[in-house]
This record gives structure tokens, C-alpha cells and sequence, in this order.
């Protein structure tokens, strides 16, 4: 197979050709080095093209129904004239390392739309619930013209810092029952929210739903707020019965029009790139560091002894980190 060159790509990407999207995904997530090369010369030259979507993470606790109100608040932003673009992570398979999920499965409306796209890919066990390399992802489907990116994050109980450092709204999901919710919900989810939604809002669960919504707009009282100009709202839906989902995105929109004006938005953003050039630097370094044989062979050898109770985890760390700094010198 004969790969295109990074004007190719960019050309067709910026047409808005999907096939091309999705092969340059794909070589944005390889691990192969002339992979690597052939993607980040297409990033620099679609980067001019990219920052004008909304950028959106949701999250919830298991059973929350995040791909159900994906798939009903993607299907409300196309049928009002969005593009919409979904990078779905999800967990992945610790022997293939693969998506085990098939979020295209679970949307079946939204899937089949031509305004919409969704990207099922493995965490690949990466801290945060997303994927290494959903933030390139998700400037590509900038450059192809999606202006409203939803990522939908693991939601197993990583931390949460990930994906919320790089949306600009993040929106966690919640159920009725908060009595039972409330005891298992962490406060740094919390600090994180822009907004809380109560799903599976529907009549019968109506009064659970109102009864939730005051027990979390307590709860968010407690909570240091990342905005002076932004207290976030808890909010009532049913994705199954379509019910409240415009509500949410009015919200998203009176976030990003306050957030806008303010001149927190651009800055939120200008600090999400450095932080994750210092991320992309950290794991570079890790990836470059033990690849040299000699750390490899004393990784293994410390390893061995680690595991047969002869050093502490301590001094594991000490020797290698030795080994790292004799080889630098």
C-alpha cells in the first residue's frame, strides 16, 4: 500500500474526505516511527485550520447511559445543522490491546449520519480514560470540519484530569439514584464538572431525578470554583425519551459565549498545549530512555529481584534511574 504524502492528506482532509480522516487517525495512532513522521507533518500543515469547534468531554459512572445521551445529543446537534465528530475510547482488551466496546454499535442513528463521524478507539490502558492520541484526533476532525467534538471517556474510575484538560466543557453524568450516586462520586470529578446531568429522567423516575438534582447542587457548593464567572448547573434529561437535551446544550453555549467574552476560553486553551507539550516530552523521553539496551537489560534485572523479595520497589527505581543517568553522561 503506497501511503500518501502530508499534502494529500491535508488536501483531502480539508475537503472534508472521510476516508482520508480516517486513514490519517490511524497513522496519528500508529506506534511506527515513519508513521509518526508522515503525521505530524500533517498536523503542523492542518493546524491553521483547527481551535473552531466546541470541544466537549463527558464522563459518568457506570450505567449513566454516556453512549444513549451521546447518540441523542449528536443526533439533536446535526438535525440543527452541526458537524459533529465523536471519539469514543474505549476500554481496551489486555491481550489485543483492542476496543472491546464498539461504541459504533451502540450508536446506530448517529453512525450512519453523513454530517456525523464516530472514532471507537482503545484506551490502550493510558491514565485519564482516553486514548494517547485523542487530542491529534481531535484537531484532524477540526481541519475536516467538525465543529462540535464530544469525547467520551472511560469512565472506570481513572482520574478524570485527562480528558478534562483537554474540552473546553466537561459534563459528567449522573443517575437518579443519589443516595446511592452521591457516596461514590469523587470530589475531583466534581471540581472538574462544568455542568452535572441527571439522566434517565423519564416521568417514573421524575422524583428521584428533582430529589438528585438537589443533592448535587449541594454538593457543588462545596466545590472551589475553577471559574469565577461560571457556577456549574445541574441539569435533568432522558436521552431515551429525548427529553432535556436541548437544555444541556444551551448550556454548553452560555458557557462558551461567558468563557468567550471573558477571555478564558483562548487561555484555557493556550494552557491545555503547553501542558500537553510537557506530557508528550515526559512520555518521549520514557520511550527513548528504555529503548537503549543497556536500561532495558537492568530494567529486566531489577525486575527479577523485585519480584523475588530481594530489593524494595525504592531501590528498584534507584538503580535504574542510575543506569538512565550514566548512559546520558
Amino acid at each position: 500500500m503506497r501511503y500518501k504524502t502530508p499534502e494529500e492528506y491535508s488536501s483531502e482532509i480539508l475537503d472534508g474526505n472521510r476516508l482520508a480522516l480516517s486513514r490519517a487517525i490511524t497513522l496519528v495512532e500508529s506506534t511506527k516511527s515513519d508513521h509518526q513522521k508522515i503525521a505530524a507533518e500533517v498536523l503542523n500543515k492542518l493546524i491553521p485550520h483547527t481551535g473552531k469547534s466546541i470541544r466537549l468531554g463527558i464522563t459518568g459512572v457506570p450505567g449513566a447511559g454516556k453512549s444513549t445521551f451521546i447518540e441523542a445529543l449528536g443526533c439533536y446537534l446535526v438535525e440543527n445543522g452541526h458537524k459533529v465528530a465523536v471519539l469514543a475510547i474505549d476500554p481496551s482488551s489486555t491481550v489485543s490491546g483492542g476496543s472491546i466496546l464498539a461504541d459504533k454499535t451502540r450508536m446506530e442513528k448517529l453512525s450512519v449520519s453523513q454530517n456525523a463521524f464516530i472514532r471507537p478507539s482503545p484506551s490502550s490502558s493510558h491514565l485519564g480514560g482516553v486514548a494517547q492520541k485523542t487530542r491529534e484526533t481531535m484537531l484532524l476532525c477540526e481541519a475536516a470540519g467538525f465543529d462540535v467534538i464530544i469525547v467520551e471517556t472511560v469512565g472506570v474510575g481513572q482520574s478524570e484530569v485527562a480528558a478534562a484538560s483537554m474540552v473546553d466543557f466537561f459534563l459528567v453524568l449522573m443517575l437518579p439514584n443519589a443516595g446511592d450516586e452521591l457516596q461514590g462520586i469523587k470530589k475531583g470529578v466534581l471540581e472538574l464538572a462544568d455542568a452535572i446531568a441527571v439522566n434517565k429522567a423519564d416521568a417514573k423516575e421524575m422524583e428521584k431525578a428533582l430529589l438528585a438534582k438537589k443533592i448535587y447542587e449541594n454538593a457543588i457548593h462545596i466545590v472551589t470554583p475553577i471559574s469565577k464567572h461560571w457556577t456549574p448547573p445541574v441539569l435533568t434529561c432522558s436521552a431515551l425519551e429525548k427529553i432535556g437535551i436541548d437544555g444541556v446544550w444551551e448550556t454548553i453555549l452560555k458557557h462558551k459565549d461567558i468563557f468567550t467574552k471573558s477571555g478564558e476560553l483562548i487561555k484555557k486553551r493556550k494552557e491545555q498545549e503547553i501542558n500537553w507539550m510537557w506530557a508528550l516530552l515526559d512520555a518521549n523521553l520514557k520511550n527513548y530512555i528504555f529503548s537503549m539496551p543497556s536500561v532495558k537489560k537492568v530494567v529486566n534485572e531489577v525486575k527479577h529481584a523485585l519480584q523475588e523479595g530481594r530489593i524494595t520497589p525504592d531501590s528498584a527505581a534507584n538503580q535504574i534511574l542510575e543506569n538512565i543517568i550514566r548512559q546520558v553522561k
